[in-house]
């Protein structure tokens, strides 16, 4: 364990328990963000990894006082932040490596199963089962695709981007190729929202 990460965690008790298909889900509330940080520039040195990092964690704290997990944000930022912790490093290893870092650095099955969840079926077969999760497999991809487009504006924003401009590049295939429609679309489905509602609701995360 690297030396400014001390073996005290960076999570605390202070939690509530949620039950999951019979297992309880520690939702841990108190993250020390800063070594959180410190771990994803540990393992990642690209600007663009790090602001990806930077933005799904904005996306995911303002989800969970959207969504009425405000008590939560902290673990929630924490799973955006880290989700992609191994990516960097160990691109053919997404998602499989993370749990060894995470645990390396004193963090718990919880953070650790909500950040392996959103390779589900890409990677590992960790099923995102609590609403953060499920926010985060469908945001990942989404907030790449937002950021491409709004580069595209004179304004270079989301601050005036709407869910029609989106729209419009998302039909075209090879824009932000990379940012998989499918995966996407099945997390707004798992979600119960529509391709429209997921879009607008990101836009407005990613101005907070």
């Amino acid at each position: 364990m690297p030396a400014w990460l001390p073996s005290a965690a960076r999570i605390t008790s202070d939690a509530g328990l949620v039950a999951i298909r019979g297992r309880e889900f520690l939702m841990s509330t108190a993250i020390d963000r800063g070594h959180a940080e410190a771990l994803l520039r540990t393992y990642n040195k690209e600007d663009y990894h790090i602001r990806h990092a930077l933005t799904v964690e904005k996306v995911m704290r303002w989800f969970a006082g959207e969504l009425g997990y405000a008590r939560e944000k902290d673990f929630w930022g924490a799973v955006g932040l880290l989700h992609d912790i191994d990516f960097e490093m160990f691109p053919e290893e997404h998602c499989r490596k993370a749990p060894e870092i995470l645990r390396e650095a004193g963090f718990g099955e919880d953070l650790i199963h909500a950040v392996c969840s959103h390779g589900y079926e890409l990677t590992v077969d960790v099923k995102p089962e609590h609403m953060m999760e499920k926010v985060l497999y469908a945001v990942d991809e989404l907030t790449g695709l937002i950021g491409a487009v709004a580069l595209m504006r004179p304004s270079k924003s989301v601050m005036d981007l709407e869910v029609k401009s989106v729209k419009k590049k998302y039909k075209i295939p090879n824009f932000a190729a990379g940012c998989s429609r499918p995966v996407i679309e099945k997390g707004a489905a798992m979600l119960g929202w529509d391709l429209d509602e997921l879009i607008g609701k990101t836009i407005l995360a990613m101005r907070s």
